[in-house]
């Protein structure tokens, strides 16, 4: 539960301007689209996405990590990874399972992004679904778990040659598209209250050099008085 009294204690080291755009911004944060990076091993693609992720509203950015370790470039993320929220399933090897059992529950459709022959275009694609759209390395694709389990398949037309674009340029024209459709939609695809006061809180403190020593310090003093 958020402490009302902290919260406004830690507002006092904010300028209202950075207060202002916090909650600019969570107005047009969503959950409703999401996005999955399979054993993505080079640091700068998982950046990439990461910043497209925020530029875009989208939240949530989950990593599965079967055989290499998802890492974030800050030089190429320019701080967005403070914005999104992350989460790493690198527990066995089974975790593209976990990943996908766990979006499931959420209420996602998992959506393979693939050239398949059975596959979606993007300008079809239907946006009043929450989807997670799962993205693999260039060379192999998304998985065969990930191809089996799949609720669709999606694909961005291309018509030279080459069969397939950097992971970071893929999530970006798709993410483009659909959050584009979503905004302009009557979808309910805003956050709700409470996790706009969540993320609100979590971004606060992260903006705070050393906030977790302004923080006892404040506990401190409340339990002197």
């Amino acid at each position: 539960m958020i402490d009302a009294n902290l919260l406004t204690y830690f507002e006092g080291f904010l300028t209202d301007k950075r207060k202002n755009l916090f909650k600019t911004v969570l107005e047009q944060r969503t959950r409703h689209f999401t996005v999955v990076l399979e054993d993505i091993f080079q640091p700068h693609n998982a950046s990439a996405v990461v910043r497209t992720c925020d530029i875009f509203g989208v939240q949530d950015v989950h990593a599965i990590e079967n055989k290499y370790t998802n890492k974030v470039s800050r030089h190429v993320a320019k701080g967005s990874q403070k914005w999104i929220t992350s989460t790493r399933y690198k527990t066995d090897g089974d975790n593209t399972k976990i990943c996908l059992d766990n979006l499931k529950e959420k209420g996602y459709q998992i959506i393979a992004t693939t050239p398949h022959n059975d596959s979606c275009l993007l300008q079809d694609f239907d946006i009043t679904k929450k989807s997670a759209f799962v993205f693999g390395v260039e060379a192999d694709g998304v998985s065969d778990y990930v191809l089996e389990n799949a609720d669709g398949f999606l694909k961005i037309p291309m018509v030279g040659f080459t069969e397939s674009l950097n992971i970071s340029v893929a999530v970006a024209i798709i993410l483009q598209e659909v959050t584009t459709k979503l905004r302009n939609s009557n979808i309910d695809w805003q956050l709700s209250t409470k996790e706009k006061e969540v993320l609100y809180y979590d971004w606060v403190k992260k903006t705070i050099k050393n906030v977790d020593k302004i923080e006892e310090r404040y506990l401190n003093s409340q339990e002197s008085r």
